[in-house]
């Protein structure tokens, strides 16, 4: 009895002492936490822009909208990712962290993924908060091949006419003789209203059935003014006989931004349009070696030389002559 009287009694010495240093020690006893204010966190709305365009890839601006309201909604993660439409394997991803969101009301937050520039993407968003998920969207982006890369950037390009009733290209026959040909070629080329840019139009005579080039030439444009239209001449010396189209391309700083293809039809004998298919002709190559092909220049107006092809294409332009003969033969 009297082990457990003294057992007893200890206990309650020690929780006497324990109430005491409760209430002498400031602060040890606090009145409850009132319950948090929940938050809610909601997923509106997504944009995207392409912010740099390069050859192979093009990135993205993605600019996702978030509404919060309620209490602070702590840890809060934006995760955005590209998903390839055509493989469903996730191209590439980025996570931006915004910390604890305290005021209501519209949040935004932008990501910038980089892609391969083709095809399509599935552009995915998940939100989180203290890592759970919590609000998530996408949208789809297509045609991504199709943005113009940043170095091929120009308002300047070849003019094309509503219905097509004029041609960007005209074509003329400034001499005529019983060999050769010389041509008269301009194309219409405007400035849509940026900058004015100096570029650089060439002009190339390709034979219609072989695509043997027969001659070329080259005239810088210094000035393009914004709002105007200048039509860059020169000529062209051909085999006659032939049918031939003749291409413009169009550069700046060593990049082609803009082509575009006429016909000149000078075998009285058949027609060529620009979307015709080709048809198999007598090709006498002989009358295209004897020259060389004329180069880019950097003068204002056409470059000279002697028009036609050099002896290794035409030795080869020969081989093919003979084995459609060969074919019209058996």
């Amino acid at each position: 009895m009297n082990v457990e009287r003294a057992l007893l009694t200890a206990a309650a010495a020690l929780v006497a002492l324990a109430v005491i240093a409760a209430f002498a020690a400031p602060g040890a006893v606090a009145p409850p936490e009132p319950d948090r204010q929940p938050s809610y966190v909601e997923y509106t709305e997504m944009t995207v822009s392409p912010a740099a365009v390069a050859g192979d890839t093009a990135t993205l601006e993605v600019t996702n909208y978030l509404t919060h309201d309620g209490g602070p909604a702590r840890n809060v993660t934006v995760r955005t990712r590209a998903v390839d439409t055509d493989t469903g394997f996730v191209a590439t991803s980025e996570r931006v962290s915004l910390g604890t969101l305290t005021s209501t009301g519209e949040h935004e937050t932008t990501s910038n993924l980089t892609v391969e520039r083709d095809g399509g993407y599935r552009l995915e968003t998940t939100v989180y908060e203290n890592g759970s998920r919590v609000a998530s969207g996408h949208r789809t982006v297509r045609g991504v091949g199709t943005l113009l890369p940043d170095y091929a950037r120009s308002p300047v390009r070849f003019h094309e006419f509503d219905g097509g009733a004029i041609p960007t290209v005209r074509v003329g026959v400034s001499d005529a003789g019983e060999e050769r040909t010389t041509l008269d070629v301009g194309a219409y080329v405007t400035n849509a209203g940026g900058e004015s840019e100096p570029v650089r139009v060439e002009y190339v005579a390709r034979q219609a059935e072989s695509n043997l080039v027969a001659d070329r030439a080259t005239v810088d444009i210094a000035d393009v003014a914004s709002g105007r239209t200048v039509t860059p001449n020169a000529t062209l010396d051909v085999p006659a006989g032939y049918n031939y189209y003749v291409d413009a391309v169009l550069w700046k700083d060593g990049v082609i931004i803009d082509t575009t293809t006429a016909a000149a039809n000078l075998d009285p004998t058949r027609t060529i349009s620009v979307n015709q298919t080709r048809a198999s002709v007598g090709l006498d190559v002989g009358e295209f070696e004897g020259g060389t092909v004329r180069t880019p220049t950097t003068t204002s107006t056409a470059s000279g030389g002697s028009p036609g092809f050099g002896v290794p294409v035409a030795l080869a332009a020969l081989g093919a002559v003979g084995l459609l003969a060969r074919r019209w033969s058996a």
